[in-house]
């Protein structure tokens, strides 16, 4: 059997910014919040808990004057705006590149198309600094918008994404877009990070290497998902979690790939990788 494990597997550079802060600040005190899950991966998020690390859904759960940890997706404007009236203390540990696309969309007056998935946390985040903006995820989505541009003869529309946001989709919308719209202004600001572009390229092209690809992620993450997408397309592939994931699968082939998502730890891909050897 061999085994190749992709060059761009695991923590990307905002999520292990996030992640090494949180447990330096827990090492000096463990009387901390964080508002939501820090990072898509139950094994990074135990280990962090363990340390004391509390997990919270909203403000609502935390105390006047407390100090939360503002997680690597990012939050909404109103919740900055909650925690400064109630003299919380935010740690902000959103991703650098989210930040910057939060700081782009509030300078911007056209109307503004997110693309990204509604309920992901980053976009919870960022649509609500858009002065005008709705989200897409789909080209239904784009006819609902384009017969509302036309009906309302807006001339200029700015396009924005999540930052791991699908290429292969990313492009379809464009060019479905870009078809539909020859009239009018268009802006067109590609966010997807280029951890993210290169790891779904280098995913496409291991998976046309080998027998099998193993993905490796937490279940809620989205760039995970969609690098299983991208293999599974080609090859035969499995998503896991851990290697409690594998104990019931085939894994009887002479080549696999291996790649992991943006959250995933190292330890995970090691246990993977003996795993297999094992």
């Amino acid at each position: 059997m061999e085994i190749i494990v992709g060059k761009t597997a695991g923590f990307c550079g905002g999520v292990k910014l996030s992640v090494d802060k949180t447990k330096e600040l827990l090492n000096s005190n463990s009387n901390y919040y964080c508002l939501g899950e820090l990072v898509h991966n139950n094994e990074v998020i135990t280990e962090l808990e363990d340390k004391g690390l509390k997990i919270v859904n909203s403000l609502d759960e935390v105390d006047d004057n407390s100090t939360v940890i503002v997680r690597a997706h990012g939050i909404a404007k109103e919740v900055y705006e909650e925690a400064e009236r109630r003299g919380i203390n935010l740690i902000d540990l959103t991703c650098p590149k989210v930040l910057r696309i939060h700081e782009l969309v509030k300078k911007d007056n056209s109307l503004i198309l997110l693309f990204g998935k509604i309920d992901h946390p980053e976009i919870i985040g960022t649509i609500s600094f858009c002065n005008n903006g709705i989200v897409v995820d789909s080209t239904d989505d784009l006819d609902k918008v384009i017969s509302y541009i036309k009906n309302n003869n807006i001339k200029e529309v700015s396009v924005y994404t999540q930052t791991t946001y699908s290429l292969d989709k990313y492009n379809e919308l464009i060019n479905y877009l870009e078809e539909r719209l020859t009239d009018i202004k268009l802006n067109i600001n590609n966010n997807i990070c280029d951890a993210t572009r290169t790891r779904q390229s280098e995913t496409r092209e291991l998976a046309g290497k080998v027998d099998l690809m193993i993905i490796i992620g937490g279940k809620n993450s989205s760039n995970t998902k969609k690098l299983y997408e991208i293999a599974s397309s080609i090859t035969k592939t499995y998503i896991i979690e851990t290697i409690k994931d594998l104990k019931d699968k085939d894994i009887n082939f002479n080549k696999i790939g291996i790649m992991a998502g943006a959250s995933t730890p190292k330890s995970s891909i090691d246990e993977c990788i003996n795993f297999l050897k094992g």
